[in-house]
């Protein structure tokens, strides 16, 4: 079974209109999943839970596409 890493975080904007961090000290990590659909689950609970804060806001991110492991060097590798 091929692993999907998806990494839930989330934190208080500056303005709900973009996605700038208010203070990155104080992002909230969720937590990594082994794919989409615990990953959405996760993010869908800690949404909830703060519905009431229009800054608030939390994000799935797809740290699988980070890296591809048939390529013989991804973008996000060092230099060196």
């Amino acid at each position: 079974m091929v692993q999907r890493l998806h990494l839930v975080f989330g934190g208080e904007l500056v303005t709900p209109e973009k996605t700038t961090f208010k203070d990155v000290n104080d992002i909230h990590i969720v937590g990594m999943f082994p794919d989409y659909a615990s990953a959405h689950d996760a993010w869908k609970a800690e949404a909830q839970r703060t519905v009431d804060n229009a800054h608030m806001r939390y994000f799935i991110a797809h740290i699988h596409r980070l890296r591809d492991e048939e390529a013989e060097a991804s973008s996000t590798e060092e230099f060196g």
